[in-house]
């Protein structure tokens, strides 16, 4: 079941109307993916993918990282800034759902930049040795505290961690938090908050990104 949205759908509406739009693949994989898929409301969809790949193309980052590929939209909105000998590498716990991702992949020109990664996420990060640009974390709820302790030693001077879902459906707003995946996000979020490494900003983009970086030394 798709869970209400938290912003007005009209201003959703109207965010959509006047941003640019998706080109044929990810235009694709959204048609697919709601079609198709029970869990369709998990893409990131046009206004986010847009934020992604704003990002990226601004950043030029050289090694990307994302947890959680769902299928395949938001790995190919990230890698759009890659520079030419660039690498994303972006793992996902479900085979089928990585199937359809790596179907997609093999239609884009980056596809040799693209690496798919099918496990533990907790496992392979830390065998992917790299110092990473770009992070975009949007996966398992209640791991996200753990990933987050994973990479942040690892995030370059000038690197940026996305958090997906800091909201969560609107279940972070209420009094006493009732579900197990709004308790995780909002301990998550107070986390980050109290962690005198890094600064942060929430945006109430789709539902919900915590842009992270280290602070100035």
């Amino acid at each position: 079941m798709t869970p209400p949205p938290i912003l007005s759908p009209k201003a959703e509406a109207y965010a959509m109307a006047f941003t640019s739009s998706e080109d044929a693949l990810l235009e694709e994989i959204a048609g697919y993916t709601a079609q198709e898929h029970p869990q369709a409301h998990m893409l990131s969809g046009q206004v986010q993918g847009k934020f992604l790949s704003f990002l990226s193309t601004i950043q030029r980052p050289k090694y990307v990282l994302e947890i959680g590929t769902f299928t395949g939209y938001s790995a190919l909105c990230l890698a759009e800034g890659l520079q030419p000998d660039g690498e994303l590498h972006t793992i996902e716990c479900r085979e089928e759902d990585a199937s359809t991702a790596r179907n997609y992949f093999s239609k884009s020109k980056r596809n040799h930049q693209i690496h798919l990664h099918v496990g533990n996420a907790a496992e392979i990060i830390p065998a992917l040795e790299y110092q990473w640009d770009l992070v975009f974390i949007d996966a398992d709820k209640t791991g996200y505290i753990g990933y987050y302790e994973q990479l942040v030693p690892r995030l370059n001077k000038d690197g940026l961690i996305i958090a997906d879902n800091v909201l969560f459906h609107g279940q972070v707003l209420e009094d006493p938090i009732s579900g197990k995946n709004g308790k995780a996000i909002h301990a998550f979020n107070e986390h980050v908050q109290q962690d005198e490494r890094t600064e942060q900003v929430l945006l109430t983009i789709r539902d919900g990104l915590l842009l992270i970086k280290k602070k100035e030394a």
